[in-house]
């Protein structure tokens, strides 16, 4: 799950980075300024990311053996700016527990 976990972490950041600068610099320059270069490229890169990171989501989610609607709720968030990043953290968060859950300190005699 290790090599999962990090290709998915890897590529929701790269996707929600990829997103955000298509939503706040490419949008902005295309139609207030009639600069459309930033969008056709970062809006295509995007596109080809975006499916990389559908991927690593169904390969992670499979893994760890989410319900469909879980990992379909996870490939949304790269659609939505800023949204990849809440969803890795919280995925991060929640797996690192279930893998190193913690264990209950002894009781003081």
């Amino acid at each position: 799950m290790g090599g999962a976990l990090t290709r998915y972490r890897v590529i929701a950041w790269i996707v929600g980075v990829a997103l955000a600068v298509l939503v706040l610099i490419g949008m902005p320059l295309k139609y207030a300024f009639d600069e459309p270069i930033v969008v056709a490229v970062v809006g295509t890169a995007h596109g080809w990311l975006y499916l990389l990171y559908l991927a690593a989501t169904f390969d992670l989610g499979r893994r760890v053996d989410w319900p469909l609607k879980r990992m379909l709720l996870v490939m949304l968030a790269g659609t939505v700016p800023f949204v990849s990043f809440v969803a890795e953290r919280k995925v991060t968060r929640e797996l690192a527990a279930t893998a190193h859950p913690r264990t209950p300190e002894p009781a003081a005699l």
